[in-house]
């Protein structure tokens, strides 16, 4: 998608300070970080959300998600804790079309259960 951010991203025309990358996915730190450690991970086939991802590849998810968890053993996040969330839609926060994953940590997060 030749408009989309993240693809852009993936394609080396914007650049990214990349924490993790395999030939599936790809994982950078957000620009605008809301934790002491705050990262993305995408998945280089673009899909629009998670929904759209689902209808067409649940292997991506699959990928996503093993690629978060090899990330996250490799660091100190998997000792201390660490939250992932997506985002759906302009309601749900959703500003970036192309399905993604963010890794916070680091510190103390707050805002969700107990």
């Amino acid at each position: 998608m030749s408009d989309c951010l993240f693809c852009k991203i993936l394609e080396g025309k914007i650049p990214s300070t990349k924490v993790y990358e395999d030939d599936l996915v790809y994982g950078f730190k957000d620009i605008a970080p809301h934790s002491k450690e705050h990262y993305l991970f995408i998945h280089r086939n673009h899909t629009k959300d998670v929904n759209d991802l689902m209808d067409k590849s649940q292997q991506d998810l699959l990928d996503l998600f093993s690629a978060m968890k090899k990330f996250t053993e490799n660091s100190d996040l998997s000792n201390n804790g660490f939250r992932i969330v997506t985002n759906m839609g302009p309601h749900g926060g959703q500003t970036v079309f192309h399905t993604h994953f963010h890794v916070l940590g680091g510190e103390q997060l707050r805002g969700f259960g107990r």
